[in-house]
């Protein structure tokens, strides 16, 4: 039988490499792998939807399940964790102490429906007393002034919103026209005597969050297209499956001390440590395990007025197989 060819594009991970490296194969598919920075990745697919399959935003997943042609169809694996309290950053001047303290106060948001943000307006008011209209959220580049949007946004009308094209979000902040930011990744301008994260120990704040909640919220997910998924039985399973078997070989070898595979000197006391705290299965796939984390920010999705549909996880996995994992 010939097999599928594929085009995927994913971010360059442990849990991605033994994908792109074809040391895992997916059964029945000739996969052509593109390794690509998020963002780029992210903007091009959103905009121009290139590729079959791809690592694709959470946040932008759920918004485009409610399109009348529900474009793609994703599995229960989730290529990128954060916990994101470590991603807020104040200037140090603002007199930002805790996160009720941004009420009023104007917060950089790169895209405001990342999961990044969606996730910290969810948490910041389930946890911390912020209700998540409080901030003023100005759009804008991170580390360039943008003209515009990357890929296709919406501002619901509830929310306080400016853009700023005329420097980045990082000089903003250092320069205190902006007194916070909510990030992917962290601005150029910290650390700095201007520029701190607004959690003096966000290790700590974020295993008490997990502590709270059992939650390691999810940024992306594994999508196909849809009329590919639908005329290809089986395509999805096999596509869970090899993301799967990828992320225990990603596993396995943190365990292998005898050649690093990262530049992290305490690499195994790190994951010890990890499990420890969250358990040995912290990074989980399938859905059963990911069914309240799910829930959370499907919720948060709706209360930040980007979707006006309380989807249960089960929608978001449509082959039946998927469900069952």
């Amino acid at each position: 039988m010939t097999a599928l060819p594929l085009k995927i594009a994913l971010s360059d991970s442990d849990r991605t490499r033994p994908i792109a490296s074809g040391e895992v194969a997916i059964s029945g598919i000739e996969a052509q792998v593109t390794l690509m920075g998020v963002q780029a990745l992210f903007n091009q697919q959103l905009t121009h939807h290139t590729f079959d399959c791809c690592e694709f935003p959470l946040a932008s997943y759920l918004r485009s399940m409610e399109r009348p042609d529900r474009p793609y169809v994703a599995v229960p694996i989730f290529p990128s964790r954060h916990f994101r309290l470590s991603s807020v950053f104040v200037n140090a001047k603002a007199g930002i102490k805790q996160p009720a303290d941004l009420a009023g106060r104007r917060i950089g948001v790169p895209v405001f429906d990342m999961a990044a943000a969606v996730w910290l307006r969810g948490i910041f008011q389930d946890h911390f007393g912020l209700a998540r209209t409080a901030p003023i959220y100005v759009a804008g580049g991170l580390e360039t002034a943008r003209a515009g949007d990357e890929h296709p946004q919406f501002y619901p009308d509830r929310f306080r919103h400016e853009e700023r094209t005329d420097n980045s979000l990082a000089v903003l902040l250092a320069a205190g026209e902006i007194d916070a930011l909510y990030t992917a990744r962290a601005p150029s301008t910290w650390s700095s005597a201007s520029v701190t994260r607004l959690f003096d120990d966000p290790m700590q704040a974020e295993l008490d969050y997990f502590s709270r909640t059992g939650i390691f919220p999810a940024m992306h997910v594994i999508a196909v297209k849809r009329p590919l998924a639908e005329a290809n039985p089986g395509l999805m399973q096999a596509i869970f499956e090899a993301f799967a078997q990828a992320q225990r070989i990603a596993h396995a070898r943190l365990f292998d001390a005898a050649a690093l595979c990262t530049m992290l000197p305490w690499q195994l006391e790190s994951l010890l440590f990890t499990e420890q705290r969250l358990g040995k299965d912290y990074w989980p796939v399938g859905l059963a395990k990911n069914r309240v984390m799910l829930e959370v920010i499907i919720r948060y999705m709706v209360e930040d007025g980007l979707i006006a549909t309380g989807f249960r996880p089960d929608d978001l996995f449509p082959d039946a197989d998927m469900r069952n994992t």
